[in-house]
């Protein structure tokens, strides 16, 4: 593997790790909120962090494509 595409990958593996650590924190506060009555705003929240699924799947190929 090319140098730039090993620095690339692993940048982005940890932007992608900071994205999954996110997203569980987000998903927590989301419950919290839930528990509390706020239904509408945990569907809203959910429904943002479906995106950052698909997204962080996005990454993860890209990522497997530079290492390869």
């Amino acid at each position: 593997m090319e140098k730039q595409a090993l620095i690339t990958a692993d940048t982005l593996e940890l932007m992608l790790l900071n994205q999954i650590a996110i997203r569980a924190a987000l998903e927590e506060l989301s419950l919290w909120v839930s528990q509390r009555g706020s239904v509408n705003v945990h569907e809203n929240v959910m429904a943002a962090l479906a995106n950052l699924d698909i997204h962080a799947d996005a990454i993860s190929s890209g990522i497997a494509r530079l290492r390869s």
